[in-house]
């Protein structure tokens, strides 16, 4: 059966996750003050993305809103920098401080070059929509700032409306009854190899592991590699 539909993820698959979140924490330490009481650049970024993904975690897991991890990244991360008072920081005051956080974030938003590029040469008969682990809210916002979200197309299923992340089979599911088709007519692209590639492959779509570093890491099978998306619509006809 030909592949008659594409589901993609969204942070680090079609838009530059990592590098906007980098280039946000730097720019909201420095601007505070605060980027001195770390060893480096580099550290605070893996500090920062050390707290990001345990409370993420939570949010995934149902233990805290979409919001709600964003306040307790806020107070994680400061009470690591030792700011006194940090793990009782009040809802506004961590909500304002990861706003701070957020217009840097959202200043360095930018696409990966070959997205575009990649959603506009796929055949025009595919349909296409974006399954992902977030908040359908803000992950259509971020797609219409990077100019990807009428290129995507309508279907835009995320765990925090849906109830269950990927690697949940249901998850896949839905945004293939979104398109209107079956598991095995639809291909999904993303980059986290444990949710987004074992997870539609074990859903029963055709899975397609975006691993842009070529890490040349070992893959089970039925999922096949990619390593950029310019060659995204030779390889779902291959």
């Amino acid at each position: 059966m030909p592949i008659r539909g594409v589901l993609f993820d969204v942070d680090d698959t079609l838009f530059d996750y990592s590098g906007s979140e980098e280039a946000g924490i730097l720019a909201h330490l420095d601007e505070l003050g605060l980027l001195a009481r770390l060893p480096g650049p580099q550290a605070a970024v893996d500090l920062w993305r050390t707290v990001m993904e345990a409370q993420y975690a939570r949010f995934l897991a149902g233990e805290l809103t979409f919001r709600g991890q964003q306040g307790e990244r806020t107070r994680q991360f400061l009470a690591r920098l030792g700011e006194p008072g940090a793990e009782r920081l009040s809802d506004e005051a961590a909500a304002a401080w990861f706003a701070g956080y957020a217009a840097h974030r959202d200043a360095a938003r930018a696409a990966f070059p070959d997205a575009a590029p990649a959603l506009a040469g796929l055949p025009p008969h595919l349909r296409l929509g974006v399954v992902s682990n977030s908040s359908a809210d803000h992950q259509r916002d971020k797609l219409r700032a990077i100019g990807l979200l009428d290129r995507v197309g309508a279907v835009l299923v995320c765990s925090d409306q849906h109830g269950e992340p990927k690697p949940a089979p249901s998850i896949f599911h839905a945004g293939c009854a979104g398109l209107g088709l079956a598991p095995h007519e639809v291909a999904y692209v993303g980059d986290n190899y444990a949710l987004d590639a074992e997870g539609a492959r074990d859903a029963g779509l055709h899975a397609f592991w975006l691993d842009r570093t070529a890490s040349g890491a070992p893959v089970g099978e039925g999922i096949r590699v990619l390593h950029s998306l310019d060659g995204l619509a030779r390889a779902l006809t291959a």
